[in-house]
């Protein structure tokens, strides 16, 4: 029988949503990011050293798209190297996304849509949404190059506010394991 008690553990179970808080329905969570058995499990992770890899990794391949997508706005030349750089960033984002995964559930037992990065992952699925909408019209033949590019544009605009979300996370990460009072967001996890 689905009683009152068992709908609210299954929504509990399902629900990572903060506004739940609001409505009493999330169990409360600490200040701190990560519980001591999280810590340890992010620390023990392989997923943790393959992420702080891919980070700068995708922020290097997206800073020479960039530089690549912007010449050709501008100038019109290297049209070929702008989308190929954007299908190499895109491809990067993917890896990072799925790996990221990996490691949330590592950490947290849970795929996606943690608690603690519950913010950062909604906006990773709009980047993520973005880079593939971009390989979609290029792939497609959707817009002339120009439009395509500007789709990239707005996908690397995305990128860069969920990269800043995620830096944000590590700041707090390094103060609360450093005993220092988390400032604003909490901590280490892989930028999308």
């Amino acid at each position: 029988m689905l009683t009152l008690g068992v709908l609210d553990r299954l929504i509990d179970s399902t629900h990572a949503c903060p506004w739940g808080a609001t409505a009493g329905r999330a169990r409360p969570r600490s200040a701190a990011l990560y519980t001591a058995e999280e810590r340890m499990r992010r620390d023990a992770s392989p997923w943790t050293l393959v992420q702080g890899v891919l980070a700068p990794l995708q922020f290097l391949v997206f800073l020479v798209s960039l530089g690549l997508v912007l010449r050709t706005l501008l100038t019109g030349e290297g049209a070929a190297a702008a989308a190929a750089s954007v299908v190499l960033k895109t491809l990067v984002l993917y890896t990072i996304m799925v790996t990221g995964s990996i490691w949330e559930k590592a950490v947290f037992d849970r795929w996606l849509f943690a608690q603690a990065f519950f913010w950062e992952d909604v906006f990773s699925i709009l980047v993520l949404a973005l880079h593939t909408a971009y390989l979609a019209a290029l792939l497609l033949g959707f817009g002339d190059p120009r439009s395509q590019l500007l789709l990239a544009l707005a996908a690397y605009a995305a990128y860069v506010f969920n990269a800043a979300q995620f830096l944000l996370k590590l700041r707090a990460a390094r103060r609360e394991g450093a005993g220092l009072k988390p400032h604003g967001a909490a901590a280490a996890g892989y930028a999308g």
